[in-house]
């Protein structure tokens, strides 16, 4: 008797606990999506070098996080395809579900954190100074930046935007769309100086003869790189974390970047 009543309050439950949803995976994950579909979609800037740019000349894609992304879908067996977004509407893409994850050089912010989920870092790094090379002691600290007759030059939607008006109250600070050529407003002197990404800045200093990092060995800010992934997706994010801590100690990321930072 007893047997039988603690039987049927043990169904009794598991039929309750069916019933509230008490199962962990109620929703198919990315991971088999993107299995069944055959095909990952990444939202990437295609202007953020050297982690993604989107070659005019061939329509393609390239750089760090596209090799990496690449390297991921060869991981789960299926083709990569790239949406284009902007830093502005990366956010408003990737929630909106117009891919699978987003990469290109992505910071990890705290607005983003609450919308999204984020991969183990890639990297540290945080914002810096790039100007002309004579201007390089000029323009050491916030303070000697935020002065009245200087103006620096942003792209509109992301974390350098951000950093600029969060921390320039004096200086002139200038919208430029197009973050490919952004660098050219500087020697040409429409501009003195931009804040941006130490690791980009180190960059574009190679390809801009005239153009120096200000001490991007110490940047002001501290920040890390990362992927964003779907919210409440832990079996998408606990492959993709592993996939990428198997990248970052095996060489794969070593030398994938070394490719593209010369």
């Amino acid at each position: 008797m007893i047997h039988r009543r603690l039987k049927a309050l043990g169904t009794g439950l598991l039929l309750a606990a069916f019933a509230l949803g008490t199962p962990a995976r109620a929703q198919e994950s990315h991971l088999e999506q993107v299995q069944k579909i055959g095909a990952l979609k990444v939202c990437t800037t295609g202007d953020y070098r050297p982690f993604t740019y989107l070659d005019p000349a061939t329509g393609k894609f390239e750089g760090i996080d596209i090799d990496l992304a690449n390297d991921l879908g060869t991981a789960l067996g299926v083709k990569v395809e790239f949406v284009k977004t902007s830093w502005s509407n990366l956010m408003k893409d990737f929630t909106g579900g117009a891919c699978d994850i987003a990469m290109g050089g992505i910071s990890i912010t705290l607005p983003r954190q609450k919308a999204a989920y984020f991969s183990i870092p890639i990297m540290v790094d945080g914002k810096t100074p790039i100007t002309k090379c004579e201007n390089v002691s000029k323009f050491q600290t916030l303070a000697d930046i935020d002065k009245p007759g200087v103006t620096a030059v942003v792209n509109p939607g992301g974390t350098n935007e951000s950093f600029a008006r969060a921390s320039l109250k004096n200086a002139k600070i200038v919208v430029f769309p197009d973050n490919t050529t952004i660098f050219e407003e500087i020697l040409a002197g429409r501009a003195d100086l931009m804040m941006t990404d130490a690791i980009e800045t180190r960059l574009q200093e190679k390809r801009h003869p005239g153009l120096c990092a200000v001490h991007p060995d110490k940047p002001f800010t501290f920040s890390e790189k990362a992927f964003l992934l779907p919210q409440g997706d832990e079996v998408f994010k606990a492959f993709v974390d592993q996939w990428l801590h198997l990248r970052l100690n095996d060489g794969t990321y070593a030398r994938i970047s070394a490719t593209w930072i010369r």
